[in-house]
């Protein structure tokens, strides 16, 4: 089964940079990359092509800058790329190298996955930018090192446990699932209509997502103890248009919304 990787990135060059290359390092090879682009300069072009002659595949998806419209240039990737299975990865994040052997282990039928990150330390994030730093030669006593220093946030995401008991224990809860880490099927994708692209700048587009696939009877599955991921530190996106996309989110929910009209395919 191929995988597709859909990478959201705006003008972070270097971010995008160490993410990618997270990507080289994966032990499940079976996947293709495609880069969500919002818009970048050609900087974020240059750094794509870097990792065409790589053991992957890599699209790239981009539109004009019209301010922060994450939901359509998803939905945009996703036009482009062959996978049945799709997994969301914002591109200030890092991989660890079982990320798509572990979610392809946990993908279900009638289930997306859920994952989870360590938030780094803006110094943290520095040296791993600078001095290429492979998260995979990190051993388990250094993280806990990094977290008395303060420079991750938590140790949970790194943990694994290949047969954790609880998966399934939130599958109707929406809270917390976002699209810096979520597996889900093509098809229950497409049946939803992927991102409402009413969505227009930050924020609570993924939470309309997860809420539609719910209620179309696909339930969250936890890919904690699996897939944890590396979220680098950067400048919070403006919020100027929350409140507009949070009425948005309440209307999903009173209304049971399963699929949307201004999305995946008009």
């Amino acid at each position: 089964m191929l995988i597709s990787i859909i990478i959201t990135t705006y003008n972070s060059p270097d971010y995008l940079r160490v993410c990618l290359n997270s990507f080289t390092h994966q032990t499940d090879k079976n996947f293709e990359i495609i880069i969500a682009d919002d818009g970048s300069t050609k900087e974020t072009k240059n750094a794509i092509k870097e990792y065409n002659n790589n053991n992957f595949k890599i699209f790239h998806a981009w539109h004009e800058d019209q301010g922060f419209r994450a939901a359509k240039i998803r939905n945009e990737a996703v036009k482009l790329s062959s996978g049945e299975y799709l997994i969301f990865v914002d591109g200030d994040c890092i991989a660890f190298k079982d990320f798509v052997k572990n979610h392809r282990s946990l993908s279900e039928k009638g289930y997306f996955s859920r994952g989870n990150r360590v938030m780094t330390s803006e110094n943290f994030t520095k040296e791993i930018i600078n001095k290429d730093i492979n998260i995979n030669d990190i051993c388990f006593a250094n993280f806990i090192k990094l977290r008395i220093q303060k420079k991750i946030n938590r140790l949970i995401p790194f943990f694994r446990i290949n047969k954790y008991p609880f998966r399934k224990i939130l599958k109707k809860k929406w809270k917390g699932a976002k699209t810096c880490n979520l597996g889900v099927w093509r098809n229950d994708f497409k049946n939803i209509n992927g991102y409402d692209e009413n969505y227009i700048g930050w924020g609570r587009e993924d939470s309309d997502f997860v809420i539609r696939l719910i209620n179309s009877g696909v339930y969250r599955k936890e890919a904690t103890f699996s897939t944890g991921l590396l979220h680098l530190n950067h400048k919070i996106n403006s919020r100027e248009n929350f409140s507009k996309n949070d009425k948005l989110l309440h209307e999903a929910i009173s209304m049971k919304k399963k699929f949307i009209k201004n999305g995946y395919r008009k």
